[in-house]
C-alpha cells in the first residue's frame, strides 16, 4: 500500500509514519511539502513562487531588465512537487521489491525543481549559461528561441537552435544568411529579435503555418486552450479528450503501448461528493459517518435538483 500524506495532519491524527510504518513495515509513506521536513523553513508557509525562489531557479526566469517572473505555478507544486513525488513512490515501490522494506519519501518542492534545473546548473559551470537573466541562449535572449507576435495578434514559437534549423527558419523568414551575422553573435542579437519581429508581424499565424510545417525550422504555433485539440497533430494523436459535460481536458500521457490509461469521460467529483459512499465500502457503519460528520471531521456535498 502506498499512503501520501498532507503536511503533518497524519501526525495530528496520530498516523505519523512510525506508527504506520511499524504496523506495516512494507509500508511506503510520501511526505510532500514545500520546504521538506527538516530545515528552517520547514515549518513555515509557503507557495510555488517562494520554493521557486529559494531554489536558485526563479532568478534565471524572466526578460533582460525585468523582474524574475514564476511560470504559473508548475514548476514548483506539480512538477517539483506532485511529480517527483509519485517519481519517489515509484521508485520505494522498485525498491521493495528487493528489500521487502518500505520506507518514507521526503519530497520539498524546493529540492524537486531545483533538481529538475540541474541542466541550468551545469550549463552554468560550463560556461553556457553564465550571462544575466533575458541575455542567454533558452530565456529570450536568443532571437532564433523567441515568440514573436504575428499580424493577427497571435504567435508564432521559434526553436532554431542547431545550424541546419536556423538555416530554415531564414530561409522561411525570406533572409539571405549571407547578408546577416553569425548566428551566436550575442551582441547582435538585440537587433535581429527586431529584424525577426517586423517579419513575423506581416503574416497571419495562419499564413506562418503553411510556411513552416512541414520543415525543420522548429517553428510553431502559440495555441490556445480552445485551438490546441483542434490541431491536426493533436487530432491525430487523440491527445484531448471529452467528458460527458463536453469539457475538454488533455488524454493521461505517457501513452503505454500494452496498458494504456483508460481516462474517466465523467466529471471530476465535487469535494465531499462521495464521501459517505467511500466510507461504506470501507466498512463505517452509518453511526460512525454520523458521528464523523457531527465531528467535522468529514463533509459532505451532495448535490440536490433545484426544482
Amino acid at each position: 500500500k502506498v499512503m501520501p500524506a498532507f503536511g503533518r495532519v497524519m501526525e495530528k491524527l496520530g498516523l505519523g509514519p512510525e506508527i504506520l510504518l511499524h504496523e506495516n513495515p512494507r509500508l511506503i509513506y510520501a511526505r510532500l511539502t514545500g520546504f521538506g521536513q527538516t530545515g528552517k523553513y520547514a515549518k513555515s508557509a509557503g507557495h510555488d513562487i517562494n520554493y521557486l525562489a529559494l531554489s536558485g531557479v526563479l532568478s534565471k526566469l524572466g526578460r533582460k531588465g525585468e523582474n524574475p517572473y514564476a511560470p504559473l505555478n508548475l514548476l514548483a507544486d506539480f512538477a517539483g512537487g506532485g511529480l517527483l513525488c509519485a517519481l519517489g513512490i515509484i521508485i520505494a515501490l522498485y525498491e521493495r521489491t528487493i528489500s521487502g522494506k518500505g520506507q518514507v519519501v521526503d519530497a520539498s518542492m524546493v529540492e524537486g525543481i531545483a533538481y529538475i534545473s540541474s541542466f541550468l546548473w551545469k550549463s552554468q559551470n560550463l560556461g553556457l549559461w553564465n550571462r544575466p537573466r533575458g541575455e542567454n541562449l533558452l530565456d529570450s535572449g536568443a532571437p532564433f528561441y523567441e515568440t514573436y507576435k504575428t499580424s493577427d495578434g497571435k504567435f508564432m514559437a521559434v526553436g532554431a537552435i542547431e545550424p541546419q534549423f536556423y538555416d530554415q527558419l531564414i530561409k522561411g523568414l525570406g533572409l539571405d544568411s549571407n547578408k546577416l551575422p553569425n548566428q551566436l553573435s550575442f551582441s547582435d542579437w538585440p537587433e535581429m529579435k527586431k529584424k525577426f519581429a517586423s517579419i513575423f508581424a506581416q503574416k497571419t499565424q495562419s499564413e506562418w503555418c503553411s510556411i513552416f510545417d512541414g520543415t525543420d525550422a522548429c517553428v510553431t504555433p502559440v495555441l490556445s486552450f480552445d485551438d490546441a485539440p483542434l490541431h491536426q497533430h493533436n487530432k491525430q494523436r487523440s491527445s484531448f479528450i471529452k467528458n460527458d459535460q463536453e469539457e475538454i481536458s488533455p488524454r493521461p500521457a505517457p501513452l503505454l503501448s500494452r496498458t494504456p490509461a483508460v481516462p474517466s469521460f465523467k466529471r471530476d467529483p465535487f469535494i465531499g461528493e462521495h464521501t459517505e459512499e467511500v466510507l461504506l465500502e470501507y466498512g463505517f457503519t452509518q453511526e460512525e459517518i454520523a458521528k464523523l460528520y457531527s465531528d467535522k471531521v468529514i463533509e459532505s456535498n451532495k448535490l440536490k435538483a433545484n426544482l
